[in-house]
């Protein structure tokens, strides 16, 4: 987040009316609703965990058991089933 001085991104009337309101002190203006990014989205996290689940779901179908998918992933037994029963 990049800190920018109202008199240089603002119009003078825009400015004008907000210190009314706050002057002095920073203000965080958050981005519209329709422009913000869902989790995971922009690292890329939301992708490789789908990636993930999908392979987990692919194990489990051609034979791992879920004691095989804990060990190999590192997760507990009720959240590989929670991925197995959400690919369905």
């Amino acid at each position: 987040m990049n800190y920018k001085n109202g008199r240089d991104v603002l119009p003078p009337s825009l400015l004008k009316e907000l210190q009314k309101y706050i002057q002095g002190d920073l203000i965080y203006v958050p981005k519209a609703a329709d422009q913000r990014a869902h989790w995971g989205e922009v690292s890329g996290t939301r992708k490789l965990l789908a990636e993930r689940n999908k392979e987990i779901y692919l194990y489990y179908t051609n034979g791992l058991s879920v004691a095989e998918l804990e060990r190999k992933y590192h997760l507990s037994g009720e959240s590989i089933r929670k991925i197995i029963v959400k690919a369905r």
